[in-house]
This record gives C-alpha cells, structure tokens and sequence, in this order.
C-alpha cells in the first residue's frame, strides 16, 4: 500500500471500505452467512448482546449492524460452480432481508439469432452521436443491432494521448477499420505500439488484452461486435507491451490481424463488375468472418445478385453508389453511409463513382452468391 512522503511504516493508515447491512436479529443472521455463503466473521461486538458484525469473502467485506437504517439490497455472488455452491440454489433470501443471488463466474458467451433486415444508414440522416468509453464518441450505424447479433459503431477518437487501461473483451468477433487519420494501440503478444493508418485494420480475438495510445486528430474507425452486447474488463495486472511476441499465438481459435492497406492485392470480387482486397480475416477466424474493401472495376452492367450468408454489413468508405433493392426504393449512398442486405434478397450496385470503396465484413467468412437472373 502507498503513503504519504515521510509516513514510516509504523505510521502508515490502513483503510477498509464495508458494505453496511441492517438487520434485527444478529442471531439469526450469522448462521446463513458462514455457513450457507460461506463467510469468514472477523469481528463481533459487544460481546454480551452482539450489535454488530464483520464478515469477509467473495471479495466483499460486510457489517452487519442491529437497527441500521439502510435497505437489506441485493448481493451478487459469481462463483465458479453454483451447482455446488449454497445447494445449487441461484437465488436465496438472509434472514435480515438481503437477496442473494448466485451466478456462474465465466458465464459462456451468448450469440442471439439473426434477426435478419434490409437496413440503411445515411450519415445525412444526423444519427446522434453518444460519448461511449474513454471518451470516445459512437455512431449506431446498425440501430437494430439485428437482434442482438451484431453492433457496428462509425467512432470518433478524441486527438491526442486516451485515457484507455488495459482491457479485453468477450466476443466472438471483434475489428476495428480505420477510415480516417490514426491510432496507435498496444496488444497482448504482438510487440511495440501498432499503428493504425487508414484503409487498415486489427482484429481484436476474443480476450486479447489490448490498450489504446494515441490518435491523431480527426481519427475515425469502424467497429464491429459479434455479439452485440459483450463485456468489457478492465485487467488490472497486466503490463502492456508483453515481454514476448507470438505472432502464431490464437485466442479462442483466432489470430490477431494487423492488415496494412498498402499491402492489399485486388482481385475478382463475389459480385460482378467489382474487385477486392482481402484483409485475411477470413483465413486467421477459420471462417469465423470475411472483411474486405471493394471497388468497381472497369465499366461493367450493374447485374443483381443474391447471397446465402448471415449478415453482409456494408461502409461507404469514398465515393457515391445507388443501392437497388428488391421491393425497395432506392437509396442514393455516399461516403458516411452503411446498410445491411438481408440473405437471399436480391440487391444491385449501380451507377458507382470512380473513387467507390466500400468496406464489406460478412459472417460467416465464406458463402454463396449468385446473379439473379429476374427478380
């Protein structure tokens, strides 16, 4: 613990936060707390008629006081096994009141349903920007989140140093895409500072400790999340950057990504009369998903086209399109703008400027897409 300058060690002040809880009859309520919650009792005053006691565990440090005027409240308790914990019981009730309830540790990762939706996003539209962690402003460009399945955030990074900690997320897919200016980021295991530039990407595999830097002025990413709502934690031990760097290293069957723009070769895409670079995303998730940047290539007829994936989201990143969808009015897309294309509903890609880049993330990685003939 530190202390002032010039506090010895014999006068150093030790602090203690308690959570106080009333009851009426302290009797009653030691039982249940040592034995059913298996509490450790540290202190129990006054000895002919107890008032008070204080009880430690689970992190937590408890007094128990006769007549305290505060409500019983409600004690979260996340233990590994609950089935062997307190008889299997998720909920239970103390005899002073306080509500009890029991929850796994590391509960597992829930991925919802696709709720699949035809959806555009126009920046024109003035969706309102929110100030999120680290005082980083968010854009809702998916406001459906489909369900629950995904979230996409356009996300603005105040310049300079970010008062970011060393963090991680439990998700089952995660990128960060740079459309403007740059970022500088720490990672677990993979070495020094990386830097962001626009047109790159990260994947971040679920659980790989990371911590945000620095960002230049008028910075802009995209951030997708599989599932829409997942936790952050802050880990408190962890010294970034780590002593080691391995490269090879997979979280949960996923390698970090640090896909540079330059780097990008462009080939055929799925959709005819366009090409893409690839960012190995698909290769490094097993599959998991696809991130890609498309343009037009050369002069070709707009054709339409169905696909048989799970969710297909799309960023204007430069440049003007009108997107053309079955049973729809079509929608005249610039730069700003994203929309979702539900599967099997055919779609066309007309009228695209020269400078079209549009960032394409898919889940899964590979699927199929066909030229509609007639729609």
């Amino acid at each position: 613990m530190s202390q002032p300058p010039g506090m010895t060690g014999s006068d150093r002040v030790e602090i203690r936060a308690e959570v106080r809880l009333p009851t009426q009859e302290l009797r009653d309520d030691l039982p249940f707390y040592t034995k059913t919650l298996k509490m450790r009792l540290d202190m129990i005053y006054p000895a002919d008629d107890p008032e008070v006691a204080v009880l430690s565990g689970h992190g937590l440090r408890l007094r128990i006081e006769k007549g305290a005027s505060e409500a019983p409240g409600t004690l979260r308790l996340l233990v590994e096994n609950p089935d062997e914990f307190a008889d299997g019981k998720r909920e239970l009730f103390a005899p002073n009141g306080t509500r009890i309830e029991i929850d796994k540790l590391n509960p597992p990762l829930v991925m919802p349903a696709t709720e699949h939706a035809f959806v555009v996003r126009r920046l024109a539209d003035q969706a309102p920007w929110v100030i999120g962690r680290a005082g980083m402003e968010y854009r809702d460009l998916v406001p459906s989140r489909l369900g629950g399945a995904m979230i996409a955030s356009h996300i603005r990074v105040p310049d300079g140093p970010v008062p970011d900690m060393v963090h991680f997320h439990k998700v089952g897919f995660q990128l960060i895409f740079c459309i403007n200016g740059w970022v500088d980021v720490l990672y677990e295991d993979q070495g020094g500072p990386r830097r962001l530039h626009a047109g790159d990407c990260f994947i971040q595999p679920p659980t790989i400790r990371h911590k945000v830097l620095h960002a230049a002025d008028g910075i802009e990413v995209i951030e997708i999340g599989v599932p829409a709502e997942h936790v952050t934690e802050i880990d408190h031990t962890m010294d970034l950057p780590t002593p080691h760097e391995r490269p090879d290293r997979e979280w949960d069957g996923q390698r970090f990504v640090h896909s540079l723009a330059k780097d990008g070769v462009f080939e055929p895409f799925r959709i005819p009369g366009f090409e893409a670079r690839d960012t190995t995303i698909n290769e490094n998730t097993k599959g998991v998903a696809s991130v890609k940047v498309a343009r037009p290539a050369g002069n070709a007829e707009p054709v339409w086209t169905r696909h048989e994936g799970d969710i297909v989201f799309n960023f204007v990143m430069s440049g003007t399109m009108l997107l053309e969808g079955e049973g729809k009015e079509p929608y005249r897309l610039e730069k700003g703008d994203a929309f979702v294309i539900p599967p099997r509903m055919a779609t066309r890609y007309s009228e695209p400027s020269g400078d079209l880049q549009l960032l394409e993330v898919t889940l899964p990685g590979p699927f199929e897409t066909e030229v509609a003939e007639t729609i």
